[in-house]
Order: C-alpha cells, then structure tokens, then sequence
C-alpha cells in the first residue's frame, strides 16, 4: 500500500478574505495611480491653463489678457468666449524674428554645453566606477555635495571667479601667465562655464550609474586579443552606457534650454535666450499671452524628442527579448 504525501499549499488567493483582496488591489493600484495624479495636477492642467492663456488677447487689466473658456457667464457666455479663441499669438511668433533667434540660441547653447558636459563628466563617472567600493561612496557624495548649496548663491560665486577683478584674473596676472584681465564675464564662456558646473551632477550620476554595472572582463579580453585601449573604449565601453549616457544628456538638455539664471548673471543684458525672453514678456512688457505661446512652443519642442526617444528605447526593449 502506497504512502501518499499530502502536503499543505497554504490559502489560495481565492480562499483569501474579500476585504483582504479589495485591500491588497486597492495598493496595487494606488501605486500606478499616483504617479499619473501628480502629473495631472502638477503637469497637465497647468500646461492646459498656460495654453488657454496663449489663445487669449492682451489687455490692461488684472489679470492683463482677457478671459476665455469663462462659465461665469453661463453656457452663452461660455459660447461666446470660446469664439474669441485665436491662434494670432502663433502667428505672431512666426512673423517676430526675434522668438526665432531667441530659440534657435537657446538650442545651440544647451547642445554645446551638453557636449562639454559630457566631455568633463564621462572621464568622472568612469574615475568613480573604477575606484574601489569603499571610496565609491565618498566620492558619490563629493559629486552631490554641490546640491548643498543654493544655486542662485553657486551662481554668484562664478561672477567673483570671473569678472575682471576677481580670482581666475588674479591668479593668472600673479603668475605672469596673462599681461591684462580676461574679459570672461557677460560672454557666452560664462554662460558655457556656468551651465557645465552647475548640471554636471546630472549628467555624472546616470553615467555612473551604467558604468558601475559594466562588465569590464569584456574590456580585458579586448586587451589580451590585441585591442587597443581606444578601440576598446569605442567598442565596448561607449556602447555599453550608451544608455546613461541619452539619459544625462538628455538631463542637461532640457533643463539648458530654458535657463534664465545663468545667461541673465553671466551672460549679461546682450543674450539671448529664449528663458530671458520669457521674463521679459512676463514682467516688462506684461504680453501674458504671447509670453503663454513662447512657453507652449518650447515645451512642445522638448517633449516631442524625448517621446521619440521612449518609443525607440520601448522598440529596442522588444527587439532586444
């Protein structure tokens, strides 16, 4: 006669409590729930009453541009409102050549300032990645450390270092390496200076982040079959955080285009940007709509490469399984 072992699987999920299974789909859900609550109230209803607002026209009054899409006046007045609509502000960005100029620099400026960045933070993020384990975390802190200070303050900082009288000239005229102060400040190598110091965190953790996780037997092996150390660099290294480095690159970007900050401080009155642009609509010239139509645009001109991009990562992911 055979022993039959019976064994006990525990409580099936449907032999769970009802209350208990509400519960544990109610956190399942809570936790995709929220992330899309806090784009909505954070991200798109302010982007839906910034864009409400490029489709009015200005006026002197408080708030300066006149309503549209008003329910105060009920479902006529709503009507009517809506008919008031216009596209004149777009319009109007197009025929300005000023807007044109202001982001056509913006782009170039944060694309160079992205490439330097990358330049000085790769060489960091591989330094880090190589160091020992115990020091890597010290050295993690040294790069977010700059974080611990304001960064209007680590702006103004940079106009002591760079302005005629201040410490890079003064070094540089004790050493005899310069006869006369560098003219450094309110130029485009102030605002490049700038930008590269304050994001280079940015783009330094996510590179760290895919480098720590390489491989590099795979970089020994290239070395023991004869593979130059630049080749293998090119090869090996580069494409494998190619990742972290869309990602810092895409971090700096973003954030460059639209800066303020740093071309109004180091740059001087003469940039222009299209962020400056956008102060003074706002605060000078008091044009809340055109200045809603400059800030629709820029945000449509970001948002549509990195949804390119997710879609070609989301593709890659696929092919890759």
């Amino acid at each position: 006669m055979s022993n039959i072992a019976i064994t006990d699987a525990g409580p099936s999920a449907a032999a769970k409590p009802l209350p208990t299974r509400l519960a544990s789909g109610f956190v399942s859900r809570l936790v995709i729930i929220v992330p899309y609550l806090w784009l909505l109230f954070f991200f798109f209803i302010p982007f839906i009453i910034v864009f409400k607002i490029s489709l009015s026209q200005s006026a002197i009054a408080m708030p300066p541009y006149t309503p549209v899409l008003d329910f105060r006046d009920g479902i006529s007045g709503f009507v009517a409102r809506f008919r008031e609509l216009s596209f004149d502000n777009y319009v109007w960005l197009t025929q300005d050549a000023l807007y044109f100029k202001a982001y056509v620099t913006s782009v170039i400026i944060a694309a160079i300032s992205t490439i330097l960045t990358l330049l000085v933070g790769f060489p960091i993020a591989y330094g880090m990645a190589r160091a020992p384990a115990t020091i890597r975390p010290t050295l993690l802190m040294l790069v977010i450390l700059p974080f611990w200070t304001s960064f209007l303050i680590r702006v103004y900082a940079w106009i002591g270092i760079l302005k005629p009288e201040g410490l890079l000239n003064q070094l540089l005229l004790s050493l005899n390496i310069i006869d006369q102060p560098l003219i450094i400040l309110n130029t485009y190598t102030a605002i490049f200076i700038g930008i590269v110091y304050s994001y280079l965190p940015f783009m330094v953790l996510p590179l760290y982040s895919s480098l720590e996780k390489m491989d590099y037997s795979l970089i020994e092996a290239a070395k023991d079959l004869g593979c130059p150390p630049t080749a293998a660099f090119w090869k090996i290294t580069f494409p494998l955080s190619l990742h972290g480095v869309i990602a810092g690159c895409l971090l700096v970007f973003i954030p460059a285009v639209g800066e303020f900050v740093i071309p109004d401080l180091l740059g001087g009155s003469q940039t222009l940007m299209i962020g400056k642009t956008l102060w003074n609509e706002f605060f000078a010239n008091r044009d809340w709509p055109v200045s809603s139509a400059v800030a629709v645009i820029l945000l449509l001109l970001l948002i549509v490469p990195i949804m390119l991009f997710q879609q070609a990562q989301a593709r890659a992911q696929e092919q890759d399984k």
